[in-house]
């Protein structure tokens, strides 16, 4: 099982090669998910990756943000870049990114990225298809999980062991950017879980901060399940964490044990919040899973003992070394690293000894000095004649220039193809209006006088569906298209109840499905609905809505964490709509913070998460006993709506989350140019500003 540990820098690559990591992966340029990260530019990179593949360590590099058609071509250029330099893989978000690199650097293999929110079988198989040879699972999943997946899955799996835990499932946290305008999709989150939150109106504690996870204690279970990488995070940290949580994780890794009570206490020095958790892994998720950061004194004697351990070099790169020393024939001395790489030199011709001649052994011991070089001589085989000599410094010159010639070797880049970024589609936009959808939370708030305002689709979740049947029904009957909202997260172990649900609900007539996230967006494809894309998927250029064509789909939702400008812009080569009313979701988490706060299931009283301005976020049950935090204040557009109606938009969705039956009805009758309702507070959401 490869290591895998993060580079921030020069500095923290050098730390974790230094200290055992079989792979690093880094950020270059503005397009990765640590963008205030030191990261590197070209130079540096070909030096990095050069530093690295001479040890043996392999690089990949992070392109996992959301990118504007903008912001594409810089994009190609840097795969191109990381291309000629050798990097050894890339890790995508971005639908559209993922094709860009398949196009203009088509041998660079491709990483499916946590931010991609890969949590299932059935997403890691349409990873698979898009072209990515690995993919990362979301954090959340329990060791049940992970190993279904590695025994089903024809690529590799990559899994988080140890650093910052995300309360949201990564690639689907929106809370940044629309209480902050940074985006965690975009690179720039700035952590606003980490504040003071609390319930009943007071901020008074901290449900939002997880603790670091370790798993260093699990890497032989993830070994034998068949994981092909273990990842460390942290590309924000210091070099000296790094250092030392890779070099605790590659012995662990290496002696397949558990971690000894000083290296456990190494790793809380170098940063924890409260200690860390396995509880994702186990399955034992709660209140205990959370901590915050301490006011601690650095462990500047740690640190610095790091510091000087990590800048002299440990060689890692075993060779094999051979010499004949035969009368007549040159001296011959040949070379061999682990890859089956070698090099052969000829020297002078050894001569009669005149006083004392050159021995087996020391030849050996000249050709073993591989000090200050990341070789070390794991096997050698001399073949001497007696009676002969050799010079001493014709020894140690051969080996310097096998060593030098080898390095050459080892640092080649790869001959590799180069194509045509493909260009940003063009297309004109719609001229007709767009026609307005709704999406329901609940199943009560389907009724008729819903229906008499005539939405063009319905999105409402499976069940909700089997509980009204019979408006259902009509709804179908008057042309009103139902549209089956799938979970935003949905593991193996709850796949057989959703499809017998959407068996059900096709047996009523509803042949369209909703789908944000790869896996369910699979499940439905290979059950012939016709599917339309949500927000989840990260629709944030041309690209991807050309991709998402090609896959099939009828319709995508775009990213709310644009601006209406931007959106307009993008070609449409299929059918797009955009959220315009509703409480925007914030985050989905997989542990239950109504359970932490009551020590029980309390999801149908009301829930309001307050931060410490006051404002109050509802937190509503999710499918599979998750949550869904929501903003505290609605996006409303109705008096806007001239500004989204000539952006080319297909639909205009209206979001009803705590809304009543009855003000589904007003709020619709409002877009819809009748009444007077207006919320008592409301936001424009990031459409009329800018995100980081």
């Amino acid at each position: 099982m490869e290591l895998l540990s993060p580079a921030g820098s020069c500095e923290a690559l050098v730390a974790a090669v230094q200290n055992g990591a079989d792979a690093v992966y880094l950020g270059y340029g503005a397009f990765n998910a640590r963008r205030n990260a030191a990261n590197f530019d070209e130079n540096s990179l070909r030096d990095a990756v050069d530093y690295c593949h001479l040890r043996g360590v392999k690089v990949y590099l992070t392109l996992n943000t959301l990118l504007s058609d903008h912001e594409l071509p810089q994009a190609a250029r840097y795969a191109v870049e990381a291309s000629r330099a050798g990097v050894d893989a890339v890790l995508v978000q971005d639908l559209g990114v993922a094709a860009l690199v398949r196009s203009a650097a088509p041998d660079l293999p491709l990483h499916a990225s946590t931010q991609m929110t890969v949590h299932s079988l059935d997403g890691v198989l349409a990873c698979a298809a898009m072209g990515m040879e690995r993919v990362v699972l979301s954090r959340e999943l329990s060791r049940q999980q992970i190993a279904y997946i590695c025994r089903h899955s024809p690529i590799e799996i990559e899994v988080f062991v140890h650093g910052a835990l995300c309360m949201c499932y990564s690639g689907q946290c929106f809370l940044s950017s629309l209480i902050g305008g940074r985006s965690g999709n975009r690179g720039l989150c700035a952590q606003p879980c980490r504040m003071k939150y609390g319930w009943n109106g007071a901020a008074d504690g901290y449900p939002l901060s997880l603790k670091d996870m370790s798993l260093v204690n699990h890497l032989a279970a993830l070994e034998d399940m068949g994981v092909a990488c273990a990842k460390i995070e942290g590309r924000m940290k210091r070099p000296e964490y790094v250092a030392i949580v890779t070099r605790v994780y590659a012995a662990a890794l290496r002696e397949r044990r558990a971690a000894t009570a000083g290296e456990l206490e190494e790793l809380r020095a170098a940063f924890s919040r409260q200690g860390f958790t396995d509880g994702y892994y186990t399955g034992r998720t709660g209140r205990h899973m959370f901590g915050v950061r301490e006011a601690e004194r650095t462990p500047e004697k740690l640190f610095a003992q790091t510091r000087q351990d990590y800048r002299r070099e440990h060689p890692r790169v075993g060779v094999r070394i051979t010499a004949g020393m035969h009368a007549g024939l040159p001296l011959r001395v040949s070379v061999e690293d682990p890859e089956g790489r070698s090099l052969t030199l000829e020297g002078p011709v050894p001569q009669p000894a005149l006083r004392r001649p050159t021995t087996r052994e020391e030849v050996e011991r000249q050709l073993e000095k591989t000090g200050g070089t990341p070789y070390f001589v794991q096997s050698m085989e001399v073949e001497a004649d007696s009676g002969l000599a050799v010079p001493l410094s014709a020894l140690n010159s051969l080996r310097r220039r096998l060593l030098d010639g080898l390095t050459v070797e080892r640092i080649r880049r790869p001959e590799r193809r180069e194509g045509q970024a493909p260009s940003v589609p063009r297309a004109e936009n719609r001229a007709e209006e767009p026609v307005y959808t709704v999406s329901l939370r609940r199943a009560d708030q389907l009724t008729g006088g819903l229906l008499q305002l005539r939405p063009a689709v319905i999105y409402l979740a499976p069940e909700g569906i089997l509980n009204q049947r019979a408006l259902v029904e009509r709804a179908l009957g008057e042309g009103i298209e139902i549209c089956a909202a799938l979970p935003r997260i949905l593991w193996d172990s709850e796949r057989s109840a959703m499809e017998k649900a959407l068996d059900e609900v096709r047996a009523l007539g509803v042949n369209s499905a909703l789908a944000g996230e790869w896996g369910t967006l699979a499940m439905a494809m290979r059950r012939d609905f016709v599917c339309r894309g949500d927000f989840g998927l990260g629709v944030y250029n041309s690209l991807t809505l050309a991709e998402l064509k090609e896959m099939g789909l009828r319709s995508a939702t775009l990213s709310f964490e644009q601006r209406l400008a931007r959106v307009r812009d993008l070609a449409k080569p299929l059918d797009t709509e955009l959220i315009v009313y509703g409480r925007l979701p914030l985050m989905i988490t997989q542990n239950c913070i109504i359970r932490n706060r009551t020590g029980r299931c309390a999801c149908q009283g009301t829930n309001q998460l307050t931060d410490r301005t006051g404002a109050q976020f509802p937190v509503l049950p999710a499918h599979g006993c998750r949550n869904e935090i929501f903003n505290s204040k609605k996006l409303y557009l109705a008096d806007r709506a001239d500004q989204y109606r000539r952006i080319g938009l297909w639909g205009a969705r209206l979001s009803f989350t705590t809304e009543n039956p009855r003000e589904c009805v007003h709020i619709f009758e409002r877009y819809l140019g009748r009444g007077s309702y207006a919320p008592v507070d409301h936001t424009r959401g990031l459409y009329f500003r800018d995100v980081e």
